[in-house]
């Protein structure tokens, strides 16, 4: 007889919070939960395009790391992802909701590409490149800082003020555009100093994008380190964690505040003199390809975590470049290949509720 609590029958479950949970048993649970997204994503290509999954697989890893270029395309566009979700990471940790990385990367390539096209004939190439990137920085940190003293003072919603800030970079990138575009009359900036290569990023041991590369991963390095063990880290985890406790705690809220979104924003700045320097050599609208929005779910993918987020930032890029290959290997649209990385993700996300909770069913008594 089925065990009763007042009056009623025992839920044939019951869901409670772990109490902690292995590393191994949290990574068995991740490794089943992209197996069992594997197999679903299976279905779904068979269902709707009758080719073989495993084909359709190969033919993304062929996309993403076929060869020695496309690693290296995949290695480059990742690190950029990498470092807006490394940016965000102490905004989002100190629970101040930057969602402008767009618009803090945006104003970052602008001002690399202002010091570039003005400065890349009067200045040493080395200087030029450190005018570059400490203009990109100081343009991120201003776009970071005005939210954040809004925040600070009148308590302002600050998701939809840096969202907002997003649009007025856009508009900005636009308004440059039309005095630096060359040749005239195309409405586009065109490669910045072709010939001479003036502010481009130098090869690291024969690789293109080495720099970037060792930058990127310094910098998540220093950023792990920084919010786990400094006391400034400290201060942004107390905030987060309650903005009156910290007040108690003789925490000056707003200078956290202030400090933690020039941080975050000069980082995204930097994130543009990356892009502008090392990958693209140009600036427009779309040269942040939408890494400020993509990087928020590589941060809690990570659980802000930010040498998990080198694999998550990676997985996604990978994805992505496989979708190009598919598109033009079995004629199908790119989405095919977002509906798969959507299904990832689904499962991903997913088995975070079963590594923070379990599941536990009702036994049968017998009498």
């Amino acid at each position: 007889m089925a065990k009763q609590i007042h009056g009623a029958r025992e839920p044939l479950m019951h869901i409670t919070k772990r109490q902690e949970c292995s590393f191994l048993k949290a990574a068995l649970i991740r490794l089943a939960a992209v197996a069992l997204a594997l197999v679903v994503c299976a279905g779904v290509i068979v269902a709707l395009t009758g080719l073989n999954p495993v084909q359709v697989y190969a033919s993304i890893i062929d996309g993403a790391v076929g060869s020695n270029r496309r690693l290296w395309v995949t290695l480059r566009d990742a690190v950029a992802l990498l470092l807006v979700a490394v940016a965000i990471t102490p905004a989002f940790k100190m629970r101040f909701w930057n969602v402008g990385g767009e618009g803090q990367v945006l104003v970052g390539a602008t001002a690399t590409a202002a010091v570039m096209i003005y400065l890349g004939g009067a200045l040493p190439g080395w200087l030029l490149l450190i005018a570059m990137a400490l203009a990109s920085v100081l343009a991120g940190v201003i776009w970071g800082v005005i939210p954040a003293l809004f925040k600070a003072g009148w308590n302002t919603n600050e998701t939809l003020f840096t969202l907002m800030m997003n649009y007025i970079a856009t508009q900005l990138v636009l308004f440059c555009v039309v005095f630096w575009e060359n040749p005239a009359g195309s409405n586009t900036v065109g490669l910045i100093h072709p010939d001479t290569q003036a502010g481009w990023m130098p090869a690291l041991f024969g690789l293109k994008y080495g720099w970037s590369l060792v930058i990127v991963v310094a910098i998540a390095a220093f950023m792990y380190v920084y919010l786990r063990y400094s006391k400034q880290g400290y201060e942004i985890a107390y905030v987060g964690q309650s903005v009156n406790t910290a007040r108690y705690a003789g925490i000056s809220v707003k200078k956290v505040i202030i400090r933690t979104m020039a941080i975050s924003g000069g980082l995204c700045g930097l994130a543009g003199f990356l892009l502008v320097s090392s990958t693209s050599h140009t600036i427009s609208e779309a040269l942040a390809g939408g890494r400020g929005f993509t990087a928020i779910v590589v941060a809690w993918l990570s659980k802000l975590n930010t040498f998990t987020m080198m694999a998550v930032a990676f997985l996604l890029t990978f994805m992505g470049k496989g979708a190009l290959q598919i598109a033009s290997q079995f004629n199908l649209n790119e989405n095919a290949s977002e509906i798969i990385t959507g299904i990832i993700l689904f499962f991903v996300l997913g088995c975070e509720f079963f590594i923070n909770y379990k599941v536990e069913f009702r036994r049968r008594k017998e009498d």
